[in-house]
């Protein structure tokens, strides 16, 4: 059986989360920090430790079968990979800011002027998009720095928090694309028996992440209305109670609406909620 192999961020924001993620999955290696290549000891994978720059063009070029990288850097290299998975995590946008005294208000403003980035392909076709004539300096490294030293009028840069830009005297001017990591493959490589059930492990984590296992007491006479809030991932389980007319109810719930049931549970006459975190959810 052939060994896949799939390249990660050796540093940086996407690492740590990269790793997290494949762990979860249950495969079992060393984060060699200073090793390019880590086997996988219960699955047929090696995980090659690189640059992020670097990750798209290995995959497209069939060095690795697989990659974890920000949508940022695909852009950017222009490559031609499959999107097998966005696994929501490195969240970020890319956005143009000026200076906050700049006195460029509009896209049109931005004519003649300059802009300072590391990422000129995909700021280039956004300002052909807009019809936008301007210079673009390409420069790696603090880009927030170019235009406090006279070398651009804006910038163009990943922006996460914001507090970079604001500590340099820039506000954001205008969203260009937003980023977060990505499962890419070779071309083709989606049918591959073995990518896909990573694929599964992958989505079976991403799903446990995003829901919690709920369990509560109801009088039975109330569970009709608490099965209406709680469809569960099919429908709840019911368990009946030593006490007589009262009922156990298992289920999930998804994250983002679980603050909201909560209210509408307890007066449905729920008692003693238990929230548990979920490892995976197949389905």
């Amino acid at each position: 059986m052939k060994t896949l192999k799939i390249a990660i961020q050796k540093s940086g924001r996407l690492n740590e989360k990269s790793v997290e993620l494949l762990k979860n999955c249950g495969l079992s290696f060393e984060n060699y920090k200073s090793s390019l290549i880590s086997p996988v000891s219960n699955f047929p994978l090696e995980i090659l430790f690189l640059r992020d720059d670097d990750i798209p063009e290995y995959v497209q070029d069939g060095i690795a079968d697989l990659g974890i990288v920000g949508e940022n850097v695909i852009n950017e290299t222009e490559v031609d990979v499959d999107y097998l998975q966005l696994l929501g995590f490195g969240k970020c946008a890319l956005k143009i800011a000026v200076p906050n005294n700049s006195t460029i208000n509009t896209l049109a403003d931005l004519n003649g002027k300059a802009i300072a980035t590391s990422y000129p392909s995909i700021l280039k076709k956004f300002l052909a998009e807009n019809k936008i004539e301007c210079e673009i300096r390409t420069i790696s490294g603090s880009v927030e720095i170019a235009p406090g030293l006279g070398m651009s009028d804006a910038i163009f840069d990943i922006v996460s928090t914001g507090g970079t830009l604001k500590s340099n005297g820039l506000k954001t001017f205008t969203d260009v694309l937003s980023s977060e990591a990505v499962l890419i493959g070779r071309k083709g490589e989606a049918n591959n028996p073995l990518v896909q059930e990573l694929i599964q492990r992958i989505q079976s984590v991403l799903r446990a992440k995003e829901t919690k296992y709920v369990v509560l007491n109801i009088e039975s006479k109330n569970l009709e209305t608490i099965k209406a809030l709680l469809p569960g991932v099919k429908s709840p389980t019911i368990i009946p109670l030593a006490e007589e007319g009262w009922v156990a109810v298992h289920t999930v719930i998804p994250e983002q609406d679980f603050w909201g049931k909560i209210n509408k549970l307890k007066a449905a006459g729920a008692q003693g909620i238990v929230v548990m975190p979920i490892e995976k959810i197949i389905l």
